[in-house]
């Protein structure tokens, strides 16, 4: 072979491992992925389909393929289990940590769970039984119970030596655990401490009491926004008694607020979400997840429609009405949409709460009327020079009025969704808009009644 067909099988710099395994170029595939870190190959097989994504993943070694397939998503994951053989299938499902592989297993297919976990050993089963009766959505189901716990009652140098001979077994140690003799949390103490202190010491003069903490039946995104409140990279967990039951990881925690963030942005955009890669993601599968609601924002359109005829005289008596039709409910859509992502957010957060509903109807009528000052003196203008000063004056006061309310009505409703138990992000900015849309019209053709004489 000459060095031009050598040059010509391997990969270019511009070449995705995709368009790789299309040509079925073997060494040009192996060659790719011994060039590239885990993550990246994650994401490479989470844009291909099924049968593509497990040639590429066959071609890994063994170490490489476990920590390649923990970066996949869970949808990705059971993609990848339906085309291994038996033992690959054992040795992957055995070598990942008891949390991923739980999350893995609760959205697998049941064939593909009985499968996984008939393979497991003892210990493996056990951890990953525990982990699945937890509620869904909890820090029980997303936390990694292999932790080193240790007495108050140790040295340091007792402690370091605990760390060196449980540690293998733990996912992290970097925060560690400290328990009195029937395993309640009492406080923790960083690993950074125990090294940097004297071998003597004792290792309750080094905790940390009243650490923050969550409960394993609390939601994840709870504990995990908690996480990014105290800066911490790993976070107790324990049970109804305060027994230690494990450590949400931040790797996990990051994950769960991903996770979260998404959903709120797909439900705010008006759209389900989804699981998996979007490239990955089929043109009617997307579809199918933003028709519904597209189908309700048309229902609800019908109301737009219903006012306009409704007002069908005024509009006879004064056309020029009509030309400010789209400028009014446009504004007014947008102010409250840009209120309720404001106030979705702030719920999200932790720093707005379903008790401070009237202080956010208070500031939040005043920012739209601002705003709707602002936007009064342009449209006076426009008014005045296209229609004469009175229709724009019914513009102007109309734009005050429709951006107060709208604000009102986009930072009130996601409230008032958590008052009610439901997720803020439903109350999604295309149901605020169109919402706004029906009753701008109204405050729109009631001042020009009342401004006009008509």
């Amino acid at each position: 072979m000459s060095q031009t067909d050598i040059i010509e099988v391997r990969p270019t710099l511009s070449e995705s491992l995709q368009d790789i395994v299309e040509t079925r170029r073997v060494d040009a595939a192996l060659d790719w992925l011994g060039n590239h870190p885990p993550h990246v190959i994650a994401d490479q097989l989470a844009r291909m389909d099924a049968v593509r994504a497990g040639m590429a993943f066959r071609l890994l070694d063994k170490d490489l393929a476990l920590a390649v397939f923990e970066e996949l998503e869970p949808v990705d994951q059971q993609q990848i289990l339906q085309g291994l053989r038996d033992q690959s299938f054992r040795d992957l499902v055995e070598g990942m940590a008891p949390d991923d592989r739980a999350r893995m297993l609760r959205e697998a297919p049941a064939k593909v769970a009985k499968k996984a976990l008939a393979g497991l050993s003892p210990r493996e089963r056990r951890m990953t039984a525990s982990l699945l009766g937890y509620p869904e959505g909890s820090a029980g189901q997303y936390m990694t119970p292999e932790v080193v716990a240790l007495p108050r009652d140790l040295t340091v140098a007792e402690a370091l030596g605990m760390v060196r001979a449980k540690g293998g077994n733990a996912e992290t140690v970097y925060t560690l655990p400290v328990v009195d003799a029937g395993r309640r949390l009492t406080g923790i103490v960083e690993l950074r401490e125990l090294v940097l202190s004297k071998p003597e010491t004792m290792v309750s003069e080094l905790v940390v009491t009243e650490p923050a903490f969550a409960r394993a039946t609390d939601a994840a995104e709870k504990a995990a926004r908690l996480m990014r409140e105290t800066n911490d990279i790993n976070l107790p967990v324990v049970d109804s008694e305060d027994r230690l039951v494990g450590l949400l990881t931040i790797d996990d925690a990051v994950e769960v607020i991903e996770a979260a963030d998404s959903e709120d942005v797909a439900l705010q955009a008006g759209s389900a979400p989804w699981e998996g890669h979007y490239m990955a993601a089929g043109v009617f599968q997307l579809a199918r997840y933003r028709a519904l609601w597209l189908l309700l924002l048309l229902f609800a359109a019908t109301l737009t429609v219903s006012v306009t005829d409704f007002f069908e005289g005024t509009l006879q008596q004064a056309a020029h009405l009509a030309l400010f039709i789209p400028l009014l409910i446009g504004a007014g859509g947008n102010a409250g949409a840009q209120a309720a992502t404001a106030c979705v957010r702030a719920v999200a957060v932790g720093e707005v709460r379903a008790s401070d509903l009237f202080r956010v109807i208070w500031r939040e009528c005043r920012v739209g009327l601002v705003l709707g000052s602002l936007l009064a003196s342009v449209g006076l203008a426009i008014g005045a020079l296209f229609v004469g000063p009175r229709i724009a004056l019914v513009v102007g006061i109309t734009l005050v009025l429709i951006c107060g309310w709208a604000a009102t009505i986009g930072g009130t409703m996601p409230l008032l969704a958590k008052k009610l138990r439901i997720d803020p992000a439903v109350v999604s900015a295309p149901m605020v808009t169109t919402l706004v849309d029906a009753t701008g019209l109204i405050i729109y053709f009631t001042t020009a009644k009342l401004v006009l004489g008509i």
